[in-house]
């Protein structure tokens, strides 16, 4: 995988790694915890205990489906985690977090970068991402690479009204 200089001179490793790596699994859990903080609405009747499993169900990855899991090494610490699945034909943008203490200095933007490569050279020239509307953080990201909106899709469309979904074409076909 490449290298790519972070802003402060440091250089950050690109490993592909398994969908269930102990450092990828950790910072999924990571991010289920913050996403779910963002999207707690306290004062709201609670959420019918269907639409919650369903909703988990949308979200939920088959192992089977990834083309790739991406973690970012800052030595030898996972500070970043991305991932590609094979969804119905089209390859989805999964599971984008960086560590916190690590925002800000274009270690995000240099992992979509890197999924982008993975894609090429997968003969891939396309790739679709859903993100959710109280992640504008995430939304400048992806549209500050070129991604587009486009409707809602399935798995989400039904379960979470709130998604957001975009595209990148990578090459002309």
């Amino acid at each position: 995988m490449t290298q790519h200089p972070e802003t402060s001179g440091r250089e950050h490793r690109f490993v592909l790694v398994d969908w269930a790596d102990p450092r990828a699994v950790e910072l999924r859990r990571r991010m289920d915890t913050e996403i779910f903080a963002r999207y707690e609405r306290p004062d709201d009747d609670p959420e019918p205990a269907e639409l919650t499993q369903r909703r988990r169900d949308a979200l939920r990855v088959d192992p089977a489906d990834i083309r790739a899991t991406v973690l970012v090494l800052d030595g030898g610490q996972a500070i970043a985690h991305a991932a590609l699945r094979e969804l119905r034909g089209d390859w989805e943008v999964k599971r984008v977090i960086v560590d916190p203490d690590c925002r800000g200095r274009g270690i995000g933007r240099a992992l979509m970068l890197e999924l982008e490569t993975i894609a090429l050279a997968a003969d891939v020239s396309r790739l679709i991402l859903q993100t959710g509307d109280r992640q504008p953080d995430a939304v400048a990201l992806y549209a500050g690479l070129g991604y587009t909106p486009i409707p809602i899709y399935e798995p989400y469309l039904e379960t979470m009204p709130f998604s957001l979904c975009f595209e990148k074409h990578l090459r002309a076909a």
